[in-house]
């Protein structure tokens, strides 16, 4: 299990675009993936689960990974969200 904290750098937050692009990232790999924020969490694979955290610009989240390939999940998670989903 590996788990990390990370903060959402593009300008509007986890809207819509940003969610689906982390459901599309997240739903290439077999492991769980959870994704907290004020005690609220939510499956990783859910684009309403993700919207229901209302995260906002300058926001951390904790992503937590499970699964035989966490680490490549991780990764690709903390590059989308660090790359500010690929937002202008």
């Amino acid at each position: 299990m590996i788990k990390r904290i990370l903060k959402i750098q593009n300008k509007y937050g986890l809207h819509a675009r940003p969610a689906a692009l982390l459901v599309k990232t997240t739903g290439k790999f077999h492991a769980h993936i959870n994704i907290a924020k004020d005690g609220i969490v939510a499956n990783g694979k859910s684009i309403m689960g993700l919207m229901t955290l209302v995260a906002e610009s300058g926001s951390e989240i904790e992503v937590i990974v499970d699964g035989e390939d966490e680490e490549e999940a991780m990764k690709a998670i903390q590059q989308l969200i660090e790359s500010g989903f690929n937002e202008a």
